[in-house]
């Protein structure tokens, strides 16, 4: 009687730590995917993006290319999705341009946007003026979006709208979607972190 008791709690044991073996083993790729959101291959994919979304920039909002020539470096930003209408969460990763080449990448995460409402999506250039505002945003542990960006902003032409004291602003923020420049978009509040693919 005291055998049949101990039987089985002898053979559960092994039964159960082969169960857990199992599930950790098929958990350890999901918890992996999640301490790095970028896996092996998405700093190309995160890339082309990025090419993308300046193509699109200076295609659709003129005076863009400007700011690409004289910037000491730009952070791009292909497509933030924001989850809810005034109140909700937004993310987005993206790549940080000096000479056109991509230096480091980076994640932006946001609990509120003040965009108008039904713009789910969208893309973002900061634009770093000066080498000290690259450098500040470079050494930041987590660089966060304050009043001193100056937006984009349409010109009745059509045009950006910069003349020789704002081109010369630290950084310089557009905000652009599938029509073009986004008017009234802000990213107060956006905090950008350095991410590794």
């Amino acid at each position: 009687m005291a055998d049949g008791i101990s039987r089985p709690a002898r053979s559960s044991g092994p039964a159960l730590s082969r169960r857990s073996l199992l599930l950790g083993a098929g958990a350890a790729p999901l918890l992996a995917a999640c301490g790095n959101p970028l896996g092996n291959n998405n700093g190309p994919r995160i890339d082309a993006r990025a090419d993308a979304a300046l193509d699109f920039m200076q295609q659709e909002v003129p005076g863009t290319t400007d700011l690409v020539n004289n910037a000491a470096g730009m952070l791009v930003m292909p497509l933030i999705t924001e989850a809810g209408f005034g109140f909700g969460g937004a993310y987005g990763r993206g790549a940080l341009r000096i000479n056109g080449a991509t230096v480091d990448y980076y994640s932006a995460v946001s609990g509120s946007f003040g965009l108008q409402i039904g713009a789910q999506q969208y893309a973002h250039t900061l634009f770093f003026m000066t080498e000290q505002a690259l450098s500040e945003f470079r050494n930041s542990v987590g660089w966060s979006v304050g009043a001193d960006v100056r937006y984009a902003v349409n010109t009745q032409a059509g045009a950006l709208g910069f003349d020789t004291a704002t081109i010369s602003e630290p950084v310089i923020a557009v905000i652009y979607g599938q029509a073009g420049l986004i008017i009234g978009a802000t990213l107060d509040g956006t905090r950008y972190t350095r991410i590794i693919p």
